[in-house]
């Protein structure tokens, strides 16, 4: 029996289900006042689509990991660095640089971590665009899961919205993408988590159960 992907991205090897629901927004952004751009998720590259890509062209972007790197470069993105896949370590990247670099993070309307406002009370400069939310999706409330099923979070939001409208059966093995996404879960339960921040790295730990 496939896993179930809890996931805005699908996989092959999987039953997919995405969870949230994606509203963009589009507020005024001066990029030209900004030396480079912080993207955390694929949603912020898809919410760039919007502006002019003459407007922010020349600037390159620190993204979170591998999987948003990518999806920048295929919207014809220069990338600057990137991060573990965790939003807590881009603090380090960031004091790698001069305290009077111009930031512009690019985010949802929540976020799980605080790594802006964290470094911003370092010293740095970081100004924060709120350019898409997200809401529990139709597919995740209706979803009918088997016994003793493999489930995989890769968000905290994944999460969130599950337990809105389920409970985690103690037949269910968890796996979950990260730390980050592990700490939404309640404290009784104790998923599995991957290596990498990555669906491939979750699907691996599937061969050895």
């Amino acid at each position: 029996m496939k896993p179930y992907l809890f996931s805005t991205s699908s996989h092959p090897d999987t039953i997919h289900i995405n969870p949230l629901e994606i509203s963009f927004l589009k507020p005024s952004i001066q990029f030209s006042q900004y030396d480079y751009l912080i993207l955390t998720s694929k949603q912020a590259v898809k919410a760039l689509s919007q502006y002019n890509y003459n407007d922010y062209n020349t600037k390159q972007a620190l993204c979170i990991s591998k999987a948003t790197a990518q999806s920048f470069k295929e919207a014809r993105g220069d990338i600057l660095e990137v991060g573990s896949g965790y939003g807590d370590n881009l603090s380090g990247i960031i004091s790698s640089y001069p305290k009077d670099t111009k930031w512009l993070y690019l985010r949802a309307k929540e976020v799980a971590s605080d790594f802006a406002e964290v470094t911003r009370d370092c010293g740095y400069c970081i100004d924060e665009s709120i350019v898409y939310k997200s809401s529990c999706s139709l597919n995740i409330r209706t979803i009918k899961i088997i016994q003793k099923a493999i489930l995989i979070f890769t968000s905290p939001s994944s999460v969130k919205c599950f337990l809105k409208y389920h409970k985690l059966n103690e037949d269910y093995k968890v796996i979950v993408i990260g730390k980050t996404t592990a700490k939404a879960l309640p404290t009784d339960i104790k998923p599995i988590v991957a290596t990498e921040p990555s669906i491939e790295s979750c699907l691996k730990i599937i061969d050895s159960l």
